[in-house]
């Protein structure tokens, strides 16, 4: 048994060890609002869920202009026009269970000579990997993508009518919550980060389906605008650098209401996807086609940025030739020259041997008809 002296000794050196926890418990304690759980204990309990955090850009190898809207284009820190001229990848999901999302893979990218990368994230994937997952992968594709001077462009992936909650295919299928949430997840991961530059809000807005009007559904323009208007109020709340960009109905393609009313925010940018087929004048001309572009879509480059985040051809007895991408091959020179004199940016679809129209026939990187076209036209910019 202790004497009463040893027993005060050892009160007081377990009181004084106390006391500098205590104080950090209650600095800690004042940090956080009135009941706050997060982080209280350790433990695998959902109220140790952590919160969400911003991707440090002291990790980015090398610096990088923020891109920017100056009146109908896009410009670097030194006010120098710049175009996105690029391709699109397949979801990081696929390219993981392919064993081809790596580096090399970005450096092959920039070896071709582009200087950006539209990736798609599809709502399936998103639902079945899960948040933190995508947050690693898009980690990796920001440092890796940095690492070679390219840029991101993020796609929301999916195809149908999400006022109404009808999508072309299951993998598509999202709802106006899960859209604003995945936005907000995303301005606030990567917030000021300069290689994630821009986010399609919606990938195609239709409600056409399987041939038929309003398969759909039905969406009033002045509710588009206002899901647009209020996701990207949502991504400024985070992230005022990043440059929203928005699509009209018909898959992406027709931006004609937008003329009459145009998304009321400013430094905004338009997305279309030009595919070949989707224009249908009576005679295939050059002077037809461009004519057939600047009515639906290609006038509103007059007073707004725009890119076209997919296009691309194949043959009519190629890989997954399907409606609108079949062509003849004249479609590559028609588009890059409407491009050149429009000053419009583009990225083609896709970098990827399954998906059609494939710009690539393996992951050797063997380029199809239209890669191997597109290859020269980014090597020459």
């Amino acid at each position: 048994m202790l004497s009463n002296k040893w027993l005060a000794a050892l009160v007081s050196v377990v009181l004084c060890a106390a006391l500098p926890l205590a104080a950090e418990t209650n600095k800690k304690d004042k940090e956080r609002e009135p009941g706050d759980h997060a982080h209280s204990v350790e433990g695998s309990g959902w109220w140790n869920i952590p919160y969400p955090e911003s991707f440090d850009v002291k990790l980015l190898p090398k610096p990088q202009d923020h891109i920017r809207i100056d009146g109908n284009q896009f410009v670097d820190q030194q006010g120098q026009p710049f175009f996105f001229r690029g391709l699109n990848i397949a979801d990081p999901d696929k390219l993981v269970r392919d064993g081809q999302w790596s580096q090399a893979l970005f450096k092959e990218i920039a070896d071709w000579g582009a200087n950006t990368i539209r990736i798609p994230v599809h709502p399936i994937a998103w639902r079945q990997k899960g948040k933190q997952w995508y947050f690693d992968r898009l980690d990796e594709a920001v440092i890796w993508a940095n690492s070679y001077d390219i840029y991101l462009i993020l796609d929301w992936h999916s195809i149908g009518n999400v006022e109404d909650g009808f999508f072309q295919h299951p993998m598509y299928q999202t709802s106006l919550v899960e859209t604003r949430n995945f936005w907000a997840d995303m301005a606030l991961r990567y917030r000021d980060v300069p290689t994630m530059a821009v986010y399609e809000l919606f990938n195609e807005p239709t409600v056409n389906y399987m041939g038929v009007a309003n398969g759909l559904g039905d969406i009033e323009w002045d509710d588009w605008l206002a899901f647009l208007e209020s996701n990207i109020d949502l991504i400024r709340a985070y992230d005022d650098k990043v440059i929203p960009l928005v699509a009209g109905f018909n898959w992406a393609y027709d931006l004609r209401p937008f003329a009459k009313a145009p998304v009321r925010r400013p430094n905004v940018a338009y997305a279309a996807h030009p595919y070949p087929m989707k224009a249908q004048p009576k005679q295939r001309t050059k002077a037809n086609m461009f004519k057939a572009w600047e009515q639906v879509w290609g006038f509103m480059a007059d007073d707004y940025p725009i890119i076209a985040t997919e296009i691309g051809w194949v043959q009519a007895d190629g890989y997954g030739a399907h409606v609108p991408v079949i062509d003849d091959g004249s479609y590559g020179p028609m588009f890059t020259e409407y491009a050149n004199n429009k000053g419009l940016s583009w990225c083609v679809w896709v970098f990827d041997p399954d998906w059609g129209p494939t710009m690539i026939h393996d992951w050797q990187f063997t380029p199809t008809e239209q890669g191997a076209f597109f290859k020269q036209v980014m090597q020459q910019q």
